[in-house]
């Protein structure tokens, strides 16, 4: 049975735990760190470079590879082989090197600095190993430090803990020792145990005592990690490239299966049966796809890396191209977990406050238009009381941001102080503070006495409803103050003074009334400023913005409101909203919500599942453990490389090093761009394959001479279309692929244009060699006649690696935009003679000099295949622009 242990007094939990308020003896804690183990969650075993080489060799296509290898090798034909061997080793040694150096940079952006713990052992306290710490330890909290295991709370002086990256809920709470009062017999959330604290949490204020009651594996955290290794989604790239894979190795069993039947029908000789079938494998076999996937991948990935994202798996970034849904988790990723105040209602009059966040700069306005505070004698009184917020904002050098040290709304206060003109290096500023009481839950404000020259005033900040009572107003004027700006996702913060004569005793401070409401500060989570223009960005491209937050519902749709991901029309349903509708009914209304609020992590993990219901794509972020489960759940997995937590980032296969969420929508435009630029590898390969496929085949049914040797069609294959489809990954991105229409690709990342652009370059690039074949058959020798079929082939290739650079645009505009192509093309040339006029190179591929005549035969020939995607093109032109001027 589960132990609520917040139910329990603090009595009953220190007897239950056999511990005592001076803590364990060491004799106790080292019998029970024996027994329960170490503080600490497991980490993933990091895998090694050998076992992330090997890896590289899983797919049908490298299965298939392999066995034409050991074909080639058995029946003594050793160069195929090794050439074959050579191009899987090159695409695992380039996998290996970049998946690798991915794991190191995580590992590098783990922080392993040692974490200790303050605890009472025997009475005295001391300071240990935090993975030391065992249940019934009796643990000291202090502002600044980290809760170091999940524990009951026995002694609070305002302490305040962070606890978003666990319950999302971007407020700190304030803990005390009492047991929650509850009318429901249902458990509360974590957030609402207001008598513990968990394991990882950030003290921003305050300090306090607590009593251990579990660690490790038994945390609240702990049971998120045990958790992780149910959930998994594989990447879509991974799935379409096995299933063409599978597609592949299919047609080349069918094929060679149909031959080997053929030839002994015929009664021709087993070996020979076999060198035809080897022949036929190697031609339709894109042999270097592996290569050109794994090094078009490497670039894209390189590329993210200049914009300060890191990709943990290569088919990681292209998947985000194919993304339908992009759930963004609010706190840290849409906002900065940074309280800024927007607005200050003070003597009849709204002041709107710029600035982003901590950031000290920014303008005070009045109707629109930016005023000097030193005019306005009540907003100077409100900077006054806004000064003595109890936290520190200051400027990080190194990380060239505003940081802050407390509470964020204090912090948010006197951020607003220093726009006024409070400076936060004015030393004497800070003299004028007299008296001071910590924020008290049950009253829900604080209390200060400051002087102001020669006048002492008193003055509470906190709640508007009990700010308003100690000052005389009536539920209703608070309400109706406050309603316009609550409504628009503002927090409110109320603040009321009164001149005193002289300094009050505690209990006087505690128990004051009869101020003069003074004013609020209607403050909000600040947005990253990049956010709004990105999901715009994103939106365009199709892909649609979700928001999940543990905020409540009219909050959260404000600031999804401010981001652009809510509008009018859309739907926000809440966590206990979710949990009663039916699939049927979720179905129903799953396109309309834009906002999910109110959440726990285990209804963050269920709306993952819920929007990748239909095939959609979802891609999750995050930075909090309370995302892991829906990160490793969804299609792809984004964390935050600055604040996301260390088991965050491990379980996401991408991280935003700089937590921009704009990253994200170049992220989207690059895995577009690669996935066109895997479909012009894939168009080029296969129209290469089934081009010599058809004249080999013709040639094995008519019982006549190959028209090239397994040697050649290698050649053909891994140099000629490796080379020039290399270049084609550093191909100039085509205008702004966020805005233009984008599908989807099928399972087997072919569409129809594809299928149509293929059959006819195939088709040409057939004929044009069965016609010179036929030519050149009985007139010249069988060694020119291989030769002259393998030019013609490759001057189709070099022309043909120009068409495919493009759907639409004509192969004569921009020749010269790719310099890698340019290059490479001018090698293949080089190579290609090479091989036909060096002696050792004769004698390696079988091939010999060709005559003047030849060689405009073959340029003839070959040019057909710019002629007919030319026609193609212009028609598809010319239906683009009779579609604009209808639609216009």
């Amino acid at each position: 049975m589960k132990q609520n242990w917040y139910q329990k007094t603090i009595d009953e939990v220190i007897t239950e735990l056999e511990s005592s308020t001076n803590g364990l003896l060491e004799s106790v804690a080292e019998k029970r760190l024996s027994e329960y183990g170490r503080n600490a969650l497991p980490e993933a075993k990091s895998r090694g470079w050998v076992w992330i080489f090997f890896t590289q060799f899983t797919s049908p296509l490298v299965y298939l590879l392999l066995g034409v290898a050991v074909i080639v090798l058995a029946v003594g034909d050793y160069t195929d082989a090794i050439l074959i061997g050579i191009v899987l080793l090159f695409n695992a040694i380039i996998g290996t090197y970049q998946e690798g150096r991915a794991q190191d940079t995580l590992a590098a952006l783990k922080n392993f600095v040692k974490t200790e713990a303050l605890v009472k052992r025997s009475g005295n306290e001391i300071l240990i190993d935090g993975t030391e710490v065992v249940p019934g330890d009796i643990v000291i909290l202090r502002e600044g430090g980290k809760v170091p295991a999940d524990a009951r709370v026995i002694l609070s002086n305002n302490l305040t803990i962070n606890e978003s990256s666990l319950t999302g809920e971007s407020e700190p709470v304030t803990k005390d020792e009492e047991v929650p009062v509850s009318n429901s017999d249902k458990q509360l959330s974590l957030g609402d145990q207001q008598n513990m604290v968990f394991f990882g949490t950030n003290i921003v204020a305050g300090s306090g005592e607590a009593v251990v009651i579990s660690t490790g594996l038994n945390t609240e955290i702990g049971k998120i990690s045990a958790k992780l290794k149910d959930e998994n989604a594989e990447i879509p790239l991974q799935t379409n490239f096995r299933n063409l894979s599978t597609l592949i190795v299919l047609v080349v069993s069918i094929v060679c299966i149909s031959l080997i039947i053929v030839g002994i029908i015929r009664g021709t000789a087993f070996l020979e049966i076999m060198k035809t079938v080897v022949a036929l494998a190697v031609s339709i076999i894109p042999e270097g796809l592996p290569v050109v996937l794994t090094v078009v991948l490497a670039n894209g990935v390189w590329r993210m890396s200049q914009r300060k994202a890191l990709v943990k798996k290569l088919a990681a970034v292209e998947a985000l191209g194919q993304a339908n849904v992009i759930a963004v988790d609010k706190t840290g990723t849409i906002t900065k977990n940074e309280l800024v105040v927007q607005k200050l209602f003070v003597g009849d009059k709204v002041f709107e406050i710029s600035g982003n966040g901590y950031d000290v700069t920014g303008d005070i306005s009045l109707n629109g238009k930016v005023i000097s505070p030193l005019e306005h004698s009540e907003l100077l009184l409100a900077g006054k009381v806004a000064s003595f917020a109890a936290a520190q904002v200051f400027f990080d050098v190194h990380a060239k941001q505003w940081k802050v040290s407390g509470d964020p709304t204090e912090a948010a206060l006197l951020v607003l102080a220093e726009k006024i003109g409070f400076k936060l290096t004015d030393i004497e500023l800070r003299h004028s503070l007299l008296q001071d009481t910590a924020f008290r839950r049950e009253k829900l404000y604080r209390t200060f006495v400051f002087k102001d020259d020669e006048k002492m005033f008193v003055a509470i900040v906190g709640s508007p409803e009990t700010v308003g009572k100690s000052s005389g107003k009536s539920e209703k004027e608070i309400h109706d103050l406050i309603h316009s700006y609550t409504k628009d996702g503002l927090r409110i913060v109320a603040f009321a003074v009164k001149e005193i004569k002289k300094t009050l005793t505690e209990e006087e401070l505690v128990q004051i009334d009869d101020l003069v409401f003074a004013g609020f500060y209607a403050m909000r989570d600040a947005l990253h400023s990049q956010v709004p223009g990105a999901v715009k960005e994103v939106q365009a491209a199709g892909i649609k913005v979700v928001m999940i937050t543990g905020d409540h519902k009219i909050t959260a749709a404000a600031i999804a409101r401010d981001a652009n991901i809510y509008k009018d029309g859309d739907m926000v349903l809440t966590g206990e909203e979710f949990e009663a509708m039916s699939e049927e009914e979720l179905r129903r209304v799953i396109d309309r919500v834009t906002v999910f609020a109110r959440v726990s992590p285990e209804d963050k993990l269920k709306i993952v599942k819920a929007l990748q219901y239909g095939g959609r794509i979802v891609a999750m972020t995050g930075d909090g453990v309370n995302d892991v489960p829906s990160i490793v759940a969804a299609n792809l997995g984004i964390a935050m490389g600055k604040i996301g937590t260390e088991v965050t980032k491990e379980a996401a296969d991408i991280v935003l090093l700089d937590d921009n969420f704009a990253t994200i929508a170049a992220a989207v435009e690059e895995g577009r761009n690669i996935y066109k630029t895997i479909q012009r590898a894939l168009l080029y390969l296969f129209t290469t394959g089934f081009a010599v496929l058809v004249p080999i085949a013709l040639a094995i049914i008519l019982d006549l001479p190959l028209p090239l040797v397994a040697g050649q069609i290698l050649w053909l294959n891994f140099v000629t279309d490796g080379v020039l489809t290399l270049s084609f990954s550093l191909e100039p991105k085509e205008g702004n692929l966020l805005l233009e229409k984008f599908e989807n690709p099928n399972k087997y990342l072919i569409n129809k244009l594809m299928v149509v652009r293929i059959i006819l370059m195939s088709s040409v690039m057939a004929i044009g060699t069965v016609f010179v074949y036929f030519l050149y058959l009985g007139s010249v020798d069988y060694v020119t006649l291989t030769t002259i079929c393998l030019t013609v082939l490759a001057v189709f290739q070099w022309l043909n690696a120009w068409n495919t650079r493009s759907e639409k645009r004509s192969v004569f505009k921009d020749i010269l935009t790719n310099k890698f192509l340019v290059i490479a093309m001018a090698v293949i040339v080089i190579l290609q003679l090479a091989i036909m006029y060096v002696p050792i190179l004769q004698r390696l591929l079988r091939t010999t000099t060709l005559t003047g005549s030849q060689w405009l035969v073959v340029l003839g020939v070959s040019s057909t295949i710019i002629i007919a995607e030319e026609i193609r093109k212009l028609i598809m032109r010319l239906r683009d622009q009779k579609q604009k001027q209808s639609e216009a």
